[in-house]
């Protein structure tokens, strides 16, 4: 990998195991706009950014090299070593192979915990596109601004000092429905110092996960989201609906259990559990072994 300062512009270039759309449209972020084909707005850790792919070739547009240092690297999680985890994946299982052939290029992204909690909250029994615009309506209404292109203003995540003086009516008016109260909780939970990315930092896994099922409304599968998307814990394997049914159509052929699934993904993909979810939940959606829209 090449990274080379140009005028206003950072050119990476010969990066491995990195597809930028895929990366984005897995299902793990919301907060991008498509341009054209690998070419996105990212509104992501308070910036505003043009990002393009060509090939093995990626250009940040007004970046310097001290922000891709210290934002941008860690965001896209360009110092993991992805063709060693996959080889790892494919050591251990071999069912993998279409999926991590098909997705090679999703990375895991390292995003800030609380808009991770938050649109987590937001995004349970939503579509993606529904997800989206209420993500956006909210930064727009408690946010602030950071920056345009073409004539469009974007808006920073809301910070929880700003969201936790709204009452349940005022989610409400965002189109949240039932999630106010849950949304309430969160940032009350959060401001108080019961949940929070440094507390949760102290803990291992299993009290991790006690700590983020307090909030009202979250369940294991939020919870697991949280924890690999928002505090990089990558042997979190989140199981939902989608999930379930794909590892019983791949590994069980019959009706199966969370737990048992949880189980069996904690003792069979280890330290790569979240890797192995993301690929076989992307694979999976694309090539409509799920009807996840």
């Amino acid at each position: 990998m090449i990274i080379k300062e140009i005028e206003n512009d950072l050119y990476i270039e010969e990066i491995e195991d990195f597809d930028l759309g895929q990366t984005l449209e897995c299902g793990q972020c919301f907060r991008f706009e498509k341009l054209l084909d690998n070419e996105y707005i990212i509104v992501a850790m308070n910036k505003l950014l043009r990002v393009k792919q060509v090939q093995k070739n990626v250009i940040l547009y007004n970046t310097s090299l001290s922000d891709y240092k210290n934002i941008w690297e860690k965001y896209f999680d360009f110092n993991n070593d992805y063709k060693k985890i996959k080889e790892w994946l494919l050591l251990k299982d071999n069912k993998l192979e279409d999926a991590i052939t098909s997705k090679y290029g999703v990375r895991l992204l390292n995003q800030d915990f609380f808009e991770i909690l938050i649109t987590f909250i937001i995004s349970q029994n939503k579509q993606i596109p529904h997800i989206k615009h209420i993500v956006n309506q909210l930064s727009e209404q408690y946010g602030s601004k950071i920056g345009e292109y073409n004539g469009k203003s974007y808006y920073s995540f809301p910070t929880v000092e700003s969201l936790g003086k709204l009452s349940e009516v005022e989610f409400r008016e965002l189109k949240v429905g039932f999630r106010a109260p849950y949304l309430v909780d969160a940032c009350k939970k959060v401001i108080d110092g019961s949940v929070t990315n440094e507390l949760i930092a102290t803990k291992n896994n299993e009290d991790a996960l006690k700590i983020l099922l307090q909030i009202k409304g979250v369940g294991t599968k939020v919870a697991h989201c949280v924890m690999l998307f928002g505090l990089s814990r990558r042997d979190s394997f989140p199981i939902d609906v989608w999930i379930k049914r794909i590892m019983e159509n791949i590994y069980y052929k019959k009706e199966t259990s969370k737990e048992e699934i949880q189980t069996f993904a904690k003792e069979h993909f280890g330290e790569y559990g979240g890797y192995a979810q993301q690929y076989l939940f992307y694979y999976a959606r694309d090539n409509k072994i799920i009807d996840y829209e």
